[in-house]
């Protein structure tokens, strides 16, 4: 392909690495601290959905009622909104769970636009290195589907989750050694020899071609700045020493155990800004024997319509939301360290899954909760059923990107933001 075709997308992607338009705040100690809380985004999704009988209310509005698996986020319901008939059209049953944050199959991403991103990693490419971590995933390598997998790049790849407490606390607090600072150092520094290379090869066109493609070529060329300053960054986080541990480190017992841990260490890391992107995925490997249920987490979302099979799936479905409730709390009893409000105020916190209803397989209807970030909220949303009327997921998607602050006005098979979904 000639460098005259390459357009400002292909070629980050041919990199593989994301960009930071604006300059990071701070690097240093000696740095001026914001005033203005940054924007963040947690999303949390699991691999078997909701039990739709559990889950869903009847009314929608301001008054909807408490559901039981509603009930753990009674004292927050001011704090956010739950949507029903949102998904993104798409059928597979568990082999479509990882379309939860991209909104496409893994196997259709290929000729998307944005090659099938997920929203955490859409969001990202927004905070590149101004963060240490421009994003954490975190959950299981894999569960008997493989997982929810809801993290991917734009050239298809799933973004491997960090696995335990014990991993995500390391990477947050513990230095890394001489070994793996001069891997990361040779690593920039292979990604500056490719720079300059095509550098080379663009500047020697520059002289033999017509003003429409000298146009393409300065669009080139900004492509190449904006990456020289994601690698100028990259190599001043190599020199800016961890925080210091405000906790011991934890012990990993397995997925169940280790999700209060888990939620502890991602409010740890938004109160630091050592990230403002972290994603969640609870999956298969999540072991209900350690709710003191003696069967399966799989087995018992295919509970066909036995009550106590579903009475069972309810206890662990209620386990998980009294965390997810537990962690919006913990933030919401934060005070920003760089203004005013507290970190629930700036963080957006998307709760669901790509699975709708996993005893019939299918992936309509996903539960979906999102909380915080600056959002009005208190309302029970409810869309159209119709299918020509239907409102994709992806809608909500493009809403908070553009809260984050990304400028877009689409997102995967988006068709605007989300009606009804005002800023407070």
């Amino acid at each position: 392909m000639s460098v005259l075709t390459w357009n400002r997308r292909a070629f980050l992607r041919s990199t593989g690495v994301c960009i930071a338009l604006p300059t990071m705040e701070a690097l240093s100690a000696g740095s001026t601290p914001a005033t203005t809380p940054p924007t963040r985004m947690v999303c949390i999704g699991n691999e078997f959905g909701m039990y739709p009988g559990a889950f869903w209310p009847t009314t929608s509005g301001r008054d909807y009622e408490l559901t039981p698996l509603l009930q753990p986020l009674a004292a927050l319901r001011n704090h956010l909104t739950l949507f029903s008939h949102l998904d993104h059209g798409l059928k597979g049953g568990h082999f479509a769970v990882h379309t939860f944050l991209t909104g496409v199959k893994s196997a259709d991403a290929r000729g998307m636009e944005e090659g099938g991103i997920s929203l955490d990693q859409r969001a990202a490419e927004h905070v590149g290195s101004r963060t240490r971590f421009p994003s954490l995933t975190i959950g299981s390598e894999s569960g008997l589907h493989g997982g929810p997998m809801m993290s991917w790049t734009r050239t298809g790849t799933r973004v491997p989750p960090i696995t335990g407490p014990r991993d995500l606390f390391r990477a947050l607090f513990v230095e890394d050694d001489a070994i793996a600072k001069t891997k990361a150092a040779d690593r920039i520094d292979l990604q500056d020899s490719i720079l300059d290379a095509v550098l080379d090869d663009a500047h020697a066109l520059k002289n033999r071609i017509s003003r429409a493609d000298a146009q393409k070529l300065d669009e080139y060329f900004a492509s190449v700045r904006d990456v020289e300053h994601k690698l100028d960054l990259d190599r001043q986080w190599q020199r800016v020493p961890k925080p210091q541990a405000p906790i011991a480190e934890p012990v990993d017992q397995g997925l169940t155990k280790d999700l209060p841990a888990l939620y502890d260490l991602i409010a740890l890391a938004l109160e630091a800004d050592a990230t403002r992107v972290a994603t969640l995925e609870i999956g298969g490997s999540f072991a209900a024997s350690d709710l003191g249920i003696k069967k399966g987490y799989h087995s018992l979302s295919h509970h066909g319509q036995v009550q106590s099979s579903i009475d069972l799936l309810v206890q662990i479905e209620l386990y998980q939301m009294e965390q997810y409730a537990r962690f919006l709390q913990k933030l919401a009893n934060i005070r920003e360290p760089q203004g005013e409000g507290t970190l629930l105020d700036n963080t957006m916190v998307l709760f669901g899954s790509g699975m709708g209803n996993a005893n019939s397989h299918t992936n309509s209807d996903l539960p979906v909760i999102l909380a915080g970030g600056g959002f009005r909220h208190g309302e029970h949303k409810s869309y159209p059923v119709d299918g020509k009327q239907r409102v994709p997921l992806s809608n909500l998607f493009v809403s908070m990107l553009q809260r984050f602050g990304v400028e877009t006005d689409s997102f995967s098979m988006s068709t605007g933001t989300l009606s009804g979904l005002d800023v407070a």
